[in-house]
């Protein structure tokens, strides 16, 4: 095993002083192109052109030195630190940090990023980072070949958004663009490069924040709020605790994307955006449509609305993760069901009904669990019944989707 592995972080800066002398002694050095055309990197050291982590870490535990790894910005912040410290590898290491690639991002956009979230887009991790930046305000991404700037501009179709693409961060070829979502898949990029996300209706906010990224449970207390909540009545599948029993179900989490179909007012909608998840929202109801934008407003939630009627206006949306068919029966059931989301959601005013919903879930190889869900308001000056509803509550989970 190596006697002694020091990661460096390289921001562009001068190296300090603890840098160099950590270079200085090194018999082992792995980076990248352009940390091993450092003039600090020692002539007579063994060099690794740094492409996977794990297989640097491997050659350096069999080498007997000193090791450097330099790597870019904050190697402790999504970066190498990680993999060098598994226990695999056996390795202890000292760590002399540099300024974060997110951080120089954001320096040179002359922006806050305390409220920002990060995300890291990789092949198996993209389409779950395009759905952080559909659902929040301000999102740094940290790319990765074939899963860029042009990857997210055309995965965040129907979604306005400004990217600031900031490339090279610290190298002379370092170059800053700003532009509109769509217009990323037009320009080629070089890598490494941070692209920062921002735009979406943005509640106002009092003072700075206490916590970093999106401030958890923002807006009021509780889930399956009160229909006076959302402008009044709600319909006969909003009612609290069937929305209430639909969310649990379905659990809506960050980097998921939510479909809710016959969305209606956009209770479900906004509570499962609340909780952090990319939600589309679709009704055939202009009516409807306007009602949820003004909610979502309001609770200071990012949704996409779509006007249309279902199954035909699902075709061109993006692949969901979870569903909820609030409206359209057997045919939309199908139609979503042939999209293979981890789960789905219903609910049906009779047995026959929900037995037709149940086999074609079935048909589709979902494993179905059914629930009569009955509630029942009082008035509490007379402890009298005031209102009762009954649904049936169908679950479709498919087995082979990961969660």
């Amino acid at each position: 095993m190596a006697d002694r592995v020091t990661v460096i972080g390289w921001d562009g800066s001068p190296l300090t002083a603890a840098a160099r002398s950590a270079l200085g002694a090194a018999t082992l050095v792995a980076g990248t192109a352009h940390h091993l055309a450092l003039p600090e990197v020692p002539a007579s050291a063994e060099r690794i052109r740094l492409g996977s982590v794990a297989l640097a870490a491997r050659r350096i535990a069999n080498h007997r030195g000193s090791a450097v790894v330099l790597a870019d910005g904050d190697p402790g912040f999504f970066g190498v630190v990680r993999t060098l410290r598994d226990p695999e590898f056996g390795l202890e290491v000292e760590v002399v940090p540099a300024v974060s690639s997110v951080a120089t991002a954001f320096a040179r956009a002359g922006m806050a990023w305390d409220d920002a979230h990060v995300v890291v887009a990789h092949a198996r991790t993209l389409r779950r980072a395009v759905n952080v930046c559909r659902a929040h305000t301000k999102v740094a991404v940290l790319t990765s070949p074939g899963a860029g700037p042009a990857e997210l501009g055309l995965l965040m179709d129907g979604v306005h958004r400004t990217f600031v693409i900031c490339e090279a961060l610290g190298t002379a070829d370092e170059r800053v663009t700003m532009l509109t979502s769509d217009k990323a898949a037009d320009h080629t990029w070089r890598d490494p490069n941070v692209v920062i996300v921002i735009g979406g209706f943005v509640a106002a906010a009092d003072g700075g924040g206490w916590i970093a990224g999106r401030e958890p449970g923002g807006g009021p207390r509780g889930w399956a709020l009160p229909a006076k909540a959302y402008g009044g009545a709600l319909g006969e599948g909003e009612t609290d605790l069937l929305r209430a029993a639909q969310l649990a179900r379905l659990g809506p989490r960050l980097g998921d994307l939510v479909w809710d179909i016959g969305s209606g007012s956009g209770a479900f909608a906004i509570e499962a955006a609340r909780a952090g998840a990319a939600v589309i929202a679709v009704d055939r109801s202009p009516g409807s449509c306007a009602r949820t934008e003004d909610s979502a407003r309001r609770f200071g939630v990012q949704l996409q609305i779509v006007h249309g009627t279902a199954p035909h206006v699902l075709e061109d949306l993006p692949e969901p993760d979870v569903v909820r068919v609030g409206g359209g029966g057997v045919a939309v059931v199908s139609a979503v069901a042939d999209r293979r989301p981890q789960c789905i959601v219903t609910h049906a005013s009779t047995r026959d009904a929900a037995e037709l919903v149940g086999r074609h879930l079935t048909e589709h190889g979902y494993q179905v669990e059914c629930a009569l869900i009955q509630s029942v308001e009082l008035d509490t000056k007379a402890w009298t019944e005031t209102e009762r509803s009954v649904a049936f509550l169908l679950t479709g989970r498919l087995p082979d989707r990961a969660p």
